[in-house]
């Protein structure tokens, strides 16, 4: 080879090479243009919402005469805190299924022109209004109530004592003497008796607020917090006993794989109320133009579990249980306009009705 031909061959596989660097591949994304239609079918998954309680003991100030004054009995003297799980239930979320992306394309001689579709690419109706999902309602704790000051209870007597059994022994008076004063409102003996019942409702309140707060100084105080969380998961295919979570009693709610906590189980079990489909090996497979596909959804039967007990159990709609469906395009030819409407969650029909074009 000639050094001017040498020269040639290798300027074509320097431009070669830098049309290839230069070739970027992209997937199929969701959307409807002019041309027609890309779409996803939606597996489901499952939103589970799990309420931990959070329990905060705080000894009081006198614990160690709470049994020798007021007769209470193991009355703990160390600051403990203890968390449970109070409420687990499950929610449905449809989502984008990327191994069920599907095309349609628009011609003149069909009416399914119209689709919508969800922000993740679901096809959720054609030639009608799709169904979208709700979302969850925010947890909102409740408010806590202000503790009260026990201290504000404390008369001259109490404060100035010598020594902390000699306060224990006046703040425990002081509680007795609350409490029999509300014996003799209840009884109608009081020295000064309320007009009528408002005013007797309210020095009762202020009696049982101030023996509360006095006995919270032995017996301690208990505050509990609810927290709540969601935990999500998409099995595609029946699951025994797999670990959803755990819960430490000193940290609370732990990722499934953190062993400080006890494990809190989860089973999915496909219940095959949907038949596989049969091979046909003498059709072809149709093209995605030559029709829509939608989801036969099949059904599971949920379950969490802790220390054998179930705690909470339900059957539910699962599209990747189910088998894929192809509605034939004659259903959208230019004689019939086709109303169709998926569910969002698994896919599935929600209706289908055709009318005449006039």
């Amino acid at each position: 080879m000639t050094s001017k031909k040498l020269f040639i061959a290798m300027a074509i596989m320097a431009c070669t090479c830098s049309m290839t660097a230069q070739t970027q591949l992209s997937k199929y994304q969701p959307g409807i243009t002019t041309d027609g239609a890309i779409y996803y079918l939606p597996k489901t998954a499952m939103h589970f919402v799990v309420q931990v309680e959070k329990t905060t003991y705080t000894p009081g100030e006198y614990a160690a005469y709470a049994e020798r004054y007021l007769a209470l009995q193991n009355v703990k003297a160390d600051k403990s805190t203890s968390f449970r799980v109070t409420k687990v239930i499950m929610q449905t979320v449809g989502q984008a299924d990327t191994a069920k992306c599907f095309a349609v394309k628009f011609n003149a001689k069909s009416t399914a022109t119209n689709l919508e579709l969800a922000d993740d690419g679901v096809l959720l109706a054609i030639n009608s209004q799709g169904i979208r999902q709700e979302h969850p309602q925010r947890f909102i704790p409740a408010p806590k109530v202000r503790p009260v000051n026990p201290r504000q209870f404390l008369n001259e007597e109490i404060l100035s004592a010598g020594s902390m059994a000699k306060r224990a022994e006046l703040i425990a008076q002081e509680i007795y003497n609350v409490r029999e004063s509300k014996n003799l409102l209840t009884r109608g003996e009081a020295d000064y008796m309320p007009k009528d019942g408002e005013q007797l409702r309210i020095m009762l309140n202020q009696l049982n607020e101030q023996d509360e707060a006095l006995t919270q100084l032995f017996a301690g105080t208990t505050v509990r917090d609810t927290s709540e969380y969601i935990i999500m998961t998409c099995p595609m295919q029946s699951v025994t006993d797999m670990v959803l979570f755990r819960l430490s009693q000193h940290l609370g709610l732990v990722e499934a794989d953190d062993l400080s906590g006890e494990p809190y189980y989860l089973t999915v079990e496909d219940l095959h109320i949907v038949p596989a489909p049969a091979p046909d090996k003498k059709k072809k497979k149709k093209l995605e133009e030559e029709g829509i596909y939608v989801n036969i959804p099949g059904r599971a039967k949920v379950t969490v579990s802790h220390n054998n007990q179930t705690l909470y159990t339900e059957e539910c709609t699962v599209a990747q249980f189910g088998n894929v469906e192809l509605l034939s395009a004659e259903l959208f030819n230019k004689r019939y306009i086709t109303h169709l409407r998926l569910n969002p969650v698994n896919g599935g029909l929600e209706m289908m009705e055709s009318e005449p074009v006039k």
